[in-house]
């Protein structure tokens, strides 16, 4: 480690005495002589954060530069930029050798900011610098439901622009609901009521008022590929910071987020005892508080038929109780009770896997004691016909796997099927493998899950079911988001064991969708490397979502990805 230390070190202390330019004009690029030029908020809830960026094209550089600022910050909001312009701090980006005279820091971006630029040659050019705000130009639909006589979701293709709506019912004067991009405006109003037994099409206008887009709703049911997602379909939702956007406790709080998702809403547990909250799946804006009813919060997921679970904490031979809801808005139900059959504590992880209502398997890990033991315990519990069958303790120390305590150094346990005789996945930091152990006990896969070798903390997965594909999630959040180290997603078709194979997580066969290069937001030092990821398909079968969450880093993000036929 100390090795790997002084070369981070090393490589800090290089690239520092390596530039010649201002403070925020950094020489990151050599495409061009200036590529882009970002503002960045230096005051209120997202100081240091990107406000908005120019990207500059290739070829002569323009005499005016003008940074489009969002209307609204962040765009989902409400909260209107026009007070953070005149005090915002610039980055500009651009090639070795070139200049910006005098030096940029701070710009009032209401004003005219007057500029010398110097390229490697020496050639000098006037420029201006200044920000216009701009409204946003996005006019998706995003959510699109019936609600009456029945309440079906539709199933909306990006790339036809057509919502599908399964259904055999009569809808010749049915009322929905929509979602759009932020500030955009859907005509005409689904509220009211109209006839989807007939091809129905809707224009979502932007808030420029200029933008638009149609939408055809038709009743009909969507033909599927054979297996798991198209590839060409996956997007990313959004990528933000979990602090200053939705409140969540900071990095240096002693916490375990835990994350699930359903029905169009993602709801976030910080596993200290408050009520979680719950946000739009697809922007990512904040909604409120979920009913917690009689369930204590201490960890939650979903399963694959769009359930919510709720678990609290239990020490050894104390109460656990799992509480099920179908929505946001419904209060949660007692769905299992029992006694936590193991003298370590538990709670601070739950998982699902197929449905509550038909066959799954739950799972709840045991955590090590800090200067006690560590361990290799967890509860798995199986449901068949919708009614728990069987709470089965297991072990898998003999293996040689044990792990310490919650938040950070205990693992996730998940199952790659509903039949325990599949076995299970795990992986947590030290020894950092990403495994898979037999249900007799033989480790059968065994892989390096920290790229770095020591500062990444590999401990959250999820495992589900999606279009005759079986998926395992690996989130590996960040020991040291301060040294430039950030968080990574992967995820893995294990349907064929055979393709469980390759030298380290980032090279395996099964391997479907990577970042190793997510965008994180505390930047400036490290503290509980904590978080978790979850894998939510959609009811109807047609969507798969991927959300994780990252503590130390302080960021949550989400992807997307359907089995449309196209």
């Amino acid at each position: 480690m100390k090795k790997n230390l002084l070369y981070i070190l090393t490589l800090v202390v290089l690239a520092l005495t390596s530039c010649e330019s201002p403070e925020y004009v950094a020489p990151t690029v050599q495409r061009q002589a200036l590529t882009s030029i970002s503002a960045i908020f230096t005051s209120g809830p997202f100081t240091d954060q990107e406000m908005a960026k120019l990207d500059i094209p290739e070829g002569e550089i323009p005499a005016r530069l003008v940074i489009p600022v969002p209307y609204f910050y962040p765009v989902t909001s409400d909260n209107e930029t026009t007070e953070y312009m005149t005090n915002v701090r610039i980055k500009a980006e651009m090639a070795t050798g070139c200049n910006i005279e005098p030096a940029i820091t701070v710009l009032d971006l209401t004003k005219e900011n007057a500029f010398v630029f110097t390229d490697a040659q020496g050639k000098k050019t006037n420029i201006v610098i200044t920000g216009e705000r701009v409204k946003s130009n996005a006019c998706e639909l995003t959510a699109f439901n019936i609600t009456s006589p029945v309440e079906l979701s539709g199933v909306i293709d990006k790339s036809s622009k057509k919502v599908s709506v399964i259904s055999a019912d009569d809808l010749s004067e049915a009322l929905a609901t929509a979602e759009v991009s932020a500030h955009a405006t859907i005509s005409p109003d689904p509220a009211e009521a109209h006839n989807y037994n007939e091809p129905m099409v809707f224009t979502v206008t932007a808030h420029d008022g200029v933008t638009k887009a149609e939408y055809t709703v038709v009743k009909e049911v969507p033909e599927k590929i054979d297996f798991g997602f198209d590839k060409n379909s996956v997007e990313q939702l959004f990528n933000m910071d979990p602090v200053s956007n939705l409140g969540m406790p900071a990095y240096n709080v002693l916490v375990g987020p835990t994350i699930a998702a359903l029905k169009g809403k993602v709801v976030i547990c910080a596993g200290d005892g408050s009520t979680p909250i719950y946000i739009n799946g697809i922007s990512g804006a904040k909604l409120g508080e979920i009913k917690l009813g009689a369930a204590v919060a201490g960890s939650i997921t979903n399963d694959e038929a769009e359930h919510l679970l709720i678990v609290n904490k239990a020490n050894g031979g104390e109460t656990l109780n799992i509480f099920r809801s179908n929505g946001v808005e419904d209060t949660p139900v007692l769905f299992h009770s029992f006694t936590n059959p193991s003298s370590f504590p538990c709670g601070s992880k739950i998982k699902a896997i197929g449905n509550i209502d038909g066959d799954a398997i739950i799972t709840i890990t045991n955590e090590g004691i800090d200067g006690v033991s560590a361990t290799g315990e967890f509860i798995m519990v199986i449901v068949r016909g919708g009614v728990v069958a069987d709470v089965v303790a297991q072990d898998v120390s003999a293996t040689g796997y044990a792990w310490g305590s919650a938040p950070v150094n205990f693992t996730t346990v998940v199952p790659r099927t509903v039949n325990p005789a599949d076995g299970i996945f795990l992986s947590y930091y030290g020894p950092s493998q990403l495994s898979h152990i037999a249900a007799d006990g033989t480790v059968s896969g065994q892989f390096n899950s920290d790229t770095t070798g020591w500062g990444l903390n590999p401990n959250c997965l999820d495992s589900k079911a999606f279009n005759n594909c079986n998926y395992l999630a690996l989130f590996v959040v960040s020991h040291f988001p301060a040294w430039g180290m950030g968080p990574q997603l992967y995820l893995y078709n294990v349907t064929d064991m055979g393709k469980f194979t390759g030298s380290d997580i980032t090279d395996l066969a099964c391997l479907e969708l990577t970042n190793q290069g997510i965008e994180w937001y505390q930047l400036g030092d490290y503290s509980v490397a904590s978080g978790d990821v979850v894998i939510a398909p959609s009811a109807d079968g047609y969507k798969i979502y991927i959300y994780y969450y990252d503590h130390n880093s302080q960021v949550i993000g989400g992807y997307v990805a359907d089995c449309i036929k196209r």
